[in-house]
């Protein structure tokens, strides 16, 4: 199974910096508020967005 999130949705959901260190995305990065991240399935329980 893969998640889908957005940069606003990880913002919110506290996990951001995960995300961004995950791809490789420093905070000179432009990143739009709806762009969207493909996450694992181990991503996304690790950052407790699924059980």
């Amino acid at each position: 199974m893969k998640i889908i999130i957005t940069q606003s949705e990880a913002v919110e959901k506290g996990i951001w910096p995960q995300v961004r260190a995950s791809f490789g995305l420093t905070k000179e990065d432009e990143v739009w508020e709806q762009e969207q991240f493909i996450l694992t399935e181990e991503q996304a329980r690790e950052w407790g967005l699924i059980r």
